[in-house]
């Protein structure tokens, strides 16, 4: 069995570990996903929640957790939104089209 994980990382506490270029596709997942984990995890600390989800979602920790916070940071506040074009990308209005 080889030694090396291509596609698993150890977790990096500060969540800035992702090796390589970072597909669009899973960039938006990434963020689409994180902002409704930290929609289920209610008001409390929203910043943990956010590590501490980016820490057990295997797909996320090659996503930059500090790209991913940017992008949630610019979200709108109100409606149905989804990200869309990769670390380049921004809001759209709308729910993703793919979970």
């Amino acid at each position: 069995m080889p030694e090396e994980r291509p596609f698993l990382m150890p977790p990096d506490p500060a969540g800035e570990n992702p090796a390589g270029q970072v597909p669009a596709a899973l960039f938006d997942l990434a963020v689409n996903r994180a902002a409704a984990a930290l929609r289920g995890a209610g008001p409390g600390q929203p910043e943990r929640a956010l590590a501490v989800w980016h820490a057990r979602t295997r797909f996320a920790r090659r996503v930059s957790l500090g790209a991913v916070r940017s992008a949630l940071e610019s979200r709108p506040a109100e409606g149905d939104w989804h990200w869309a074009g990769g670390a380049q990308g921004r809001w759209i209005p709308g729910r993703a089209p793919f979970p």
